[in-house]
């Protein structure tokens, strides 16, 4: 039975029925209004529980999802089982992020006591602060009360199937004792690289990425029974990256998400779900064991296709030349006929479909005597009377550098690759660049500069008026990725991914010597990167990079600059060595 403090839990704040922020993110418990709102949305599905209404696990068979008339997946199978943590991967395109839309909108048949958060947006602008705005997020507590308080009628009435159930409700309002609630917020903003001041500050005071951080702080301020996350470490460094892996990995109920990062996805996840041909394939493991498994299993699967395919063929050309000769031979033929409708009666195994994979690539930019932008005894800040983001810094980069820049969020190094672009001017000294120096800097509001009502081959066309052949655009822009309706419908149509390789294929036509390249993994799936990666490792030209990505930090980077304190200093090791240093010093 209920403790008496639970009990006094149950009766407090029942009237409260205030207006909440749904800037954090979406959250459900069997609302019609939000199943009606999928028709704006653009999708449909279907889909059969096959878990009990009571169970904390998720099973959906025959689900089948189309988005404006596209299918997305064809009668596959849906298993999400509690205390586990799913990695959702798949190609650009393939209706990772639709499918979470699907379940946080109860497209499907969800029981309504499962309780489902999905980070979906950036906090809306508000007077409240970023610790109320986290500590409000308080519905599933309300909600909990409520349900106590009906299942403790029941019980009273001597319906002890209740009971179980109560006690997990009550187990879960302790969780959420509003005594701890600001310990809790507190300690998730702080790992999320909040300071004591900035918890305090307004959210209208913040920018879009502090705000999106927020919304993924009341998320797990919240813990709900099924957490959707779409690509949360897209405004994080690369310690509070390392703060929420650490974080994740402890999950104990159900979480779903999609990241374009393996190394996080090793770090937190203990399933893999593949979505592949319509259908969606589980596997047991991490990123690493998912990638191996799956290539063990695709290369047994084709050497079964091929031992079929040869039985076939053998059987069929024995059937032509032999079917009407002899009586003997013609009755081996007949048999091997039978045993040929036989093999295609049981099925026969489907021949590997292999993923398009991507080939990017940077034009030659020819060589340039080094040093090719020198900066000399730097110093910058946004306006007098203003901290200094830099003082005195001195480097030279040349064609061969390849160098990662770190540090915590506001320590400067997206400042840095504007100063290096001519973006921002310094504060003092002076940055000298080759006369003949073409810098392309790809940043994530790049994409605003889209002209969305066009495609992206008169964009293009439009950005190089020196190119007259719409077939020529056309293969570049299908060189990364972008092929058929993709190249000609408007760009507002188009994923984020799929305008981010927009603006790759811009940057290449731009034949940059120096790639500045600040987050250019935001929106891309694992192949894609992967595909970037080998780009730059074949550019001839030099390249500085911000990411929070750290398997693309050691696949291009010779060396690893951290900038903090106003100054930058060269990391003795590797970007791994980095990771550890920054997991035993935050506050796990």
């Amino acid at each position: 039975m209920p403790s008496e403090s639970a009990k006094k839990r149950q009766a407090k704040k029942k009237q409260q029925a205030k207006a909440r922020s749904k800037g954090a993110a979406k959250s459900t418990n069997g609302s019609d209004s939000l199943k009606q709102s999928t028709i704006d949305k653009g999708w449909s599905s279907t889909g059969v529980l096959d878990s009990h209404a009571q169970s904390r696990d998720i099973h959906i068979s025959n689900f089948s999802l189309t988005f404006h008339g596209a299918e997305l997946l064809t009668d596959t199978k849906l298993e999400l089982n509690y205390g586990r943590r799913y990695g959702l991967v798949g190609l650009n395109g393939c209706g990772k992020s639709t499918l979470l839309e699907c379940l946080t909108y109860r497209d499907i048949p969800i029981p309504d006591h499962i309780d489902i958060y999905h980070l979906s947006e950036e906090m809306g602008k508000s007077q409240k602060t970023a610790i109320e705005a986290v500590m409000e997020v308080d519905e599933e507590r309300i909600r909990l009360e409520q349900e106590a308080e009906r299942l403790t009628a029941e019980l009273q009435k001597g319906n002890d199937s209740a009971h179980d159930r109560i006690t997990e409700i009550y187990e879960r309002l302790d969780e959420l004792d509003a005594d701890k609630a600001e310990v809790r917020a507190s300690r998730i903003l702080h790992g999320l690289g909040f300071t004591s001041d900035m918890m305090k500050t307004k959210t209208e005071d913040f920018s879009g990425g502090w705000r999106m951080r927020i919304s993924l702080a009341r998320v797990l301020f919240v813990s709900p029974m099924l957490m959707l996350l779409d690509e949360p470490t897209n405004h994080l460094d690369l310690e509070a990256c390392v703060w929420l892996e650490e974080e994740l990995k402890k999950y104990k109920r159900i979480l779903v998400i999609i990241s374009h990062s393996q190394d996080f996805l090793n770090g937190v996840c203990t399933n893999i779900i593949h979505m592949h041909e319509n259908q969606l394939i589980s596997y047991s493991g991490n990123y690493d064991t998912y990638v191996r498994t799956r290539a063990e299993l695709e290369e047994n699967q084709m050497k079964r296709y091929n031992w079929e395919q040869d039985q076939i063929a053998h059987m069929k050309d024995y059937i032509a030349r032999f079917g009407h000769g002899s009586a003997k031979l013609a009755r081996q033929a007949q048999s091997k006929e039978k045993v040929l409708a036989k093999m295609v009666a049981g099925g026969l195994t489907e021949k590997v479909i292999q993923d398009k994979l991507l080939s990017f690539y940077f034009p030659e930019c020819g060589k340039l005597a080094p040093p090719v932008l020198m900066v000399q005894q730097v110093s910058f800040r946004y306006s007098d009377g203003k901290p200094y983001i830099y003082k005195d810094l001195e480097f030279g980069l040349d064609l061969e550098s390849r160098v990662a820049l770190v540090g915590p969020n506001g320590a400067g190094k997206s400042t840095l690759l504007k100063l290096l672009d001519g973006e921002l001017s310094p504060t003092e000294g002076l940055i000298r660049k080759h006369g003949h120096l073409r810098i392309g800097r790809y940043h994530q509001h790049l994409k605003d500069h889209l002209d969305l009502d066009l495609s992206a081959v008169k964009f293009l066309m439009k950005c190089f008026p020196e190119i007259k052949e719409v077939e020529e655009m056309r293969r570049a822009l299908g060189r990364y990725g972008l092929t058929g309706k993709q190249q000609m419908c408007p760009i507002k149509n188009l994923s984020d991914g799929q305008r981010c390789r927009i603006i790759f294929a811009w940057l290449s036509w731009s034949r940059p010597h120096m790639l500045l390249l600040d987050e250019p993994t935001n929106h891309l799936d694992l192949e894609t990167i992967d595909a970037l990666a080998a780009a730059i490792n074949d550019f001839e030209g030099g390249l500085v990079l911000v990411s929070h990505d750290f398997r693309l930090i050691n696949q291009t980077a010779k060396e690893i600059w951290v900038c903090k304190n106003e100054t930058v200093t060269v990391w003795k090791d590797d970007i791994q060595s980095y990771k550890a240093q920054l997991r035993s010093s935050i506050d796990l």
